[in-house]
């Protein structure tokens, strides 16, 4: 495929991740949602099958990465070329973005309908817990770190035609459920940054802050866990 198909998949299955993924997150948020207050393990079956059909919808135009954490673990393991990392991860970002402002208004009269600020912003970007950015980051670090090393260890393995994407939302799924209490599990710089930039920009009543200050560490997190993962990767006797 040419870079440019490569760059336009990055973009429309970061959009479709987002969509279904904080889709979920306004189901069960939002008031008057019939799926309000349905819980975490909602959240994170909505999150596992968002990745796996964002990947069955754009992997056949590029590697599907949809992650700007997993690029640069494929960049530094040389399973992806170093010209194309800055222009996947805008893309993915740029994909967030508009996911994110389709989820807005496929829920557009429910958005009034809900004051708590917190549970707004919850359905666009993740959020601490506990607020402790050091702890905070160690948390993206380490479930980062499982799924672009899982990742990698799915590309040394051999599975059925077509059942990859299943296996990678079994292993998002795992992340969420096991890792995902302390931070929301962002694991990903584009699906947190491209909604909280939404958040910022769109006309949402009762909407409150877009919580700059937390915004660093689902950012700075995947990218270390990332870098650890391809790090540790590179050094098994393969």
């Amino acid at each position: 495929m040419s870079d440019a198909t490569q760059i336009f998949s990055e973009f429309l299955g970061t959009a479709i991740l987002v969509l279904l993924g904080d889709g979920v997150c306004a189901a069960v948020n939002l008031k008057k949602s019939k799926a309000e207050a349905s819980g975490w393990i909602v959240i994170a079956m909505g999150w596992a099958t968002a990745v796996t059909i964002a990947v069955y919808a754009s992997g056949f135009m590029g590697p599907a990465h949809l992650n700007p954490a997993v690029t640069l673990g494929m960049a530094m393991t040389g399973n992806f070329e170093w010209s194309l990392a800055v222009p996947f991860m805008l893309a993915q970002v740029a994909g967030g973005i508009v996911g994110a402002i389709l989820v807005w208004l496929n829920y557009l009269p429910l958005w009034d309908e809900t004051e708590d600020q917190g549970a707004i912003l919850g359905t666009f970007a993740t959020g601490p817990a506990v607020r402790n950015l050091v702890s905070n980051t160690m948390t993206e670090i380490i479930g980062t770190f499982v799924l672009v090393f899982g990742l990698l260890a799915f590309g040394a393995n051999t599975f059925t035609d077509g059942l990859n994407p299943i296996v990678v939302g079994i292993l998002i799924l795992a992340i969420g459920l096991s890792l995902g209490g302390p931070t929301g599990y962002a694991i990903n710089p584009a699906r947190d940054l491209g909604p909280r930039i939404a958040h910022q920009i769109l006309p949402i009543k009762n909407k409150g802050t877009s919580d700059w200050g937390y915004a660093i560490v689902p950012i700075v997190g995947p990218f270390i866990g990332a870098a650890i993962a391809a790090g540790l990767f590179m050094m098994l006797p393969l």
